[in-house]
C-alpha cells in the first residue's frame, strides 16, 4: 500500500463553496504551510463562534472541550460539533444536527473564508502537487465550470465518489477526458462517528489512472 500526501481546500466558485484536492503535495512547502496554519486558526475561531451560538440557544454540555474530544485530533469542523450535539442529546444523529442546526441556513451556521479557486490551484502546484476538484456532483459543478477551471490549470476531477451515482461518475470521466484532465477517486471518509455508512478506500483508481495522476505531479516537482 502506498500513502499519498494530500490536502482538501475550501474554495469560492461563482459565489458558492467547492472543494479542491491536492495530491502528492510537499506538506512543508512554505506558502502552503503558512496558508494551512492560518486556516487552522480561523477554523478554531469559527468553532468558538458556533459553540457560543449553541450555548445561547440553551444547548447544555456543548463546549470546546467536548468538540475537541469528538474531533479525535482532527482539524475542527462542523461534523465534530454535530457529534457533540448528538452526545449531549440535542440532536438524534449527525444528519439531524446538520439538517436542523448546522446547514448554511441553520441557527448555528457561521460562514468561513474561502480561497479563490485560482489561488488554491497555484498553492497546490507550488507545493509540487496536482489540483483536482472534489465531489463535483455534490457541489453542482457543470462542464462549463470545469472547462473554465481547466483554463486556470486545474489538473483533475474526482469522478468516483460516494455521492456520485454510476451514470454521473461516467459523465465526469468523459468530461475529464474531453478537457484533458486526469481522473481521481475518493471515499470522502471522515470517520465512523461522522459517516458510518462510508468505508475507507471504497472508491479507488485503476493503476493506469493513478499513474497519470502521479505523472502530473512529477511535472510540477520538476519545475521547482
Amino acid at each position: 500500500m502506498r500513502l499519498v500526501t494530500g490536502i482538501e481546500l475550501s474554495c469560492e466558485l461563482h459565489g458558492r463553496e467547492v472543494h479542491l484536492l491536492g495530491h502528492f503535495i510537499d506538506p512543508r512547502a512554505p506558502a502552503l504551510e503558512q496558508m494551512a496554519n492560518g486556516m487552522l486558526a480561523e477554523r478554531r475561531e469559527r468553532m468558538e463562534k458556533m459553540i457560543a451560538l449553541a450555548q445561547q440557544m440553551g444547548f447544555s454540555g456543548v463546549t470546546m472541550e467536548r468538540v475537541v474530544a469528538a474531533s479525535g485530533g482532527e482539524n475542527l469542523g462542523r461534523p465534530h460539533l454535530a457529534r457533540a450535539l448528538v452526545d449531549c442529546g440535542h440532536a438524534r444523529s449527525i444528519n439531524d444536527a446538520f439538517d436542523r442546526f448546522l446547514g448554511t441556513n441553520g441557527p448555528l451556521w457561521v460562514d468561513r473564508r474561502r480561497l479563490p479557486t485560482a489561488e488554491a490551484i497555484r498553492l497546490v502546484h507550488e507545493a509540487g502537487g496536482t489540483a483536482s476538484i472534489a465531489h463535483p456532483g455534490a457541489n453542482g459543478v457543470s462542464r462549463q465550470e470545469l472547462k473554465a477551471l481547466a483554463a486556470e490549470a486545474l489538473d483533475g476531477v474526482e469522478a468516483w465518489h460516494p455521492e456520485h451515482p454510476p451514470n454521473q461518475a461516467e459523465a465526469f470521466v468523459r468530461w475529464a477526458d474531453e478537457l484533458g484532465l486526469v481522473v481521481t477517486a475518493g471515499s470522502d471518509y471522515h470517520g465512523p462517528g461522522v459517516q458510518p455508512d462510508r468505508k475507507l478506500g471504497d472508491r479507488t483508481l485503476s493503476p493506469e489512472r493513478f499513474a497519470a495522476l502521479e505523472q502530473r505531479a512529477r511535472g510540477y516537482r520538476s519545475e521547482k
